[in-house]
């Protein structure tokens, strides 16, 4: 497996990325969202802000956002939601696996850095109501 940049931390983040996801959905329609994802400083770390158009099968494009806030934690990357809760932490490597738990529902993710600066997250979700893999891939925009 190939080995990530020894300066992988919470700063090699910071800029632009496109994004592209693909929701694949075991119990509800499936979905895409093409857009963008921005790293930009906030207070001691970084906010992420994921944007772009959200495309559900069989209904009209719609325009989402999400926030979140990551930040350094000893070698750790600690990451939480724009309200400060906390949602999972991970350390940089090739690939990581970390998990949330939000009754009832158990959020499992496998992040891929092996092809830095490309990345990706999968998350994989289980609950009463909830079963779908959602696939994010990450691909930093130049600088201009």
């Amino acid at each position: 497996m190939a080995e990530i940049p020894v300066n992988l931390d919470l700063f090699a983040f910071e800029g632009r990325w496109q994004l592209d996801r693909l929701v694949t959905n075991a119990v509800g329609p499936d979905m895409t969202l093409t857009g963008w994802a921005e790293f930009r400083p906030h207070e001691d770390g970084l906010m992420l802000i994921e944007s772009g158009t959200l495309q559900v099968a069989g209904q009209p494009p719609m325009q989402g956002e999400q926030r979140y806030i990551w930040r350094q934690e000893g070698a750790e990357i600690a990451t939480y939601f724009a309200d400060e809760r906390p949602f999972f932490r991970f350390t940089p490597a090739a690939q990581i696996a970390a998990a949330h738990w939000c009754s009832p529902d158990q959020y499992d993710v496998v992040m891929e850095f092996a092809h830095w600066p490309d990345w990706q997250a999968t998350w994989t979700v289980k609950g009463p109501r909830k079963d779908y893999v959602m696939r994010s891939n990450y691909r930093r925009v130049e600088s201009i």
